[in-house]
């Protein structure tokens, strides 16, 4: 079973890298037709050579039209992709202070605690998630520039909030599995300690 809960984080948080990569590349030459298009039309470039800035302002360079559209999509489904490998991992940032001097067994038990508490909160993000995606898809909403449904968006974060409530229901029980036994059953148990 780890192994294919494994597999799955892996896989959404590549394709959550993919989406991000595909949106800072949006971005940039966003940015770059925004920037080429205020030079095109700037006082000094016609006043140096007029025929350089119409022959630049003729290639149609622009920015990128729904870019912070697209961006605000692309974000949303990138961080939910993210959760799955992050809670498999235990990558979430933990503040150990306290605990450090606690005997082992009293901290698997504390994680076990947080755990849980963790997955029924991505429970509920999953499950609100679904309820807006809801109301989108029952009113038309569309966004305001590329008129693309709202709910496409909702969708495709939902989808990732899925495999992050699945891997997050695994690591719950593993957790508790660990503390009732004693035995190491996540490998990868070490988190980012701060």
């Amino acid at each position: 079973m780890l192994n294919l809960i494994t597999r799955l984080a892996r896989l959404t948080a590549i394709v959550g890298g993919l989406v991000l990569v595909a949106l800072v590349v949006l971005t940039c030459v966003s940015v770059l037709g925004r920037g080429l298009n205020t030079v095109g039309h700037s006082d000094l470039l016609q006043a140096l050579s007029q025929g350089a800035a119409d022959a630049l302002l003729a290639t149609g360079v622009a920015p990128v039209n729904g870019d912070f559209e697209l961006v605000e999509a692309g974000i949303a489904f990138a961080v939910f992709s993210f959760l799955p490998i992050c809670q498999l991992y235990g990558a979430h940032a933990t503040v150990d202070v306290f605990t450090s001097v606690l005997p082992v067994r009293v901290n698997k038990w504390i994680m076990a605690f947080w755990e849980i508490v963790l997955t029924a909160l991505v429970l509920l993000i999953t499950w609100r998630l679904f309820a807006g995606m809801q109301s989108k898809m029952a009113y038309g909403e569309t966004t305001f520039l590329l008129q693309f449904p709202v709910w496409w968006a909702y969708a495709a974060s939902f989808a990732a909030a899925c495999v992050a409530s699945l891997v997050s229901l695994y690591c719950a029980a593993a957790r508790l599995g660990e503390a009732i036994t004693g035995r190491a059953l996540m490998p990868y148990s070490e988190g980012s300690s701060h």
